[in-house]
């Protein structure tokens, strides 16, 4: 796992497995949010099993699964909710390879920041949004 700080606020990354909890724990991070749907691949940990970790190593969890390219207002509304309480941060936040989770993070701050902010802080990230953003 390698955790992909897009800013202090939250982290992306690929897959997580339930032996990551502790490391995502002890690196300081207060929520999980899951935007991995179930069953997209066979090597996949379900979600109950790491919500259920996550729970267990005290990390508040949240699924608000992604499907590709599908980003509904929803989705973007329940990510604002979660990223408003203080209390849950900071948040990481997974799916297959980041991507969906950071570009969620995006659409969620588009009316907060700039393209250019938003670009750069998913750049330094690792991910390219620029297509979605500038």
């Amino acid at each position: 796992m390698k955790i992909n700080k897009i800013n202090d606020e939250i982290s992306v990354s690929e897959q997580i497995h339930v032996d990551d909890l502790k490391i995502i724990k002890d690196a300081g991070f207060n929520t999980i949010i899951c935007n991995r749907p179930d069953n997209e691949s066979a090597d996949q940990t379900p979600q109950e099993i790491i919500k259920s970790a996550a729970e267990s190593v005290g990390l508040n969890y949240f699924f608000i699964p992604i499907f590709p390219g599908q980003f509904t207002q929803q989705a973007v509304d329940e990510f604002n909710e979660i990223f408003l309480e203080k209390e849950n941060g900071p948040i990481f936040a997974y799916c297959r390879t980041g991507t969906r989770s950071c570009t969620l993070w995006a659409l969620a701050n588009r009316d907060k920041m700039t393209g250019n902010e938003i670009v750069e802080q998913a750049k330094g990230a690792g991910y390219d949004l620029s297509q979605l953003f500038l």
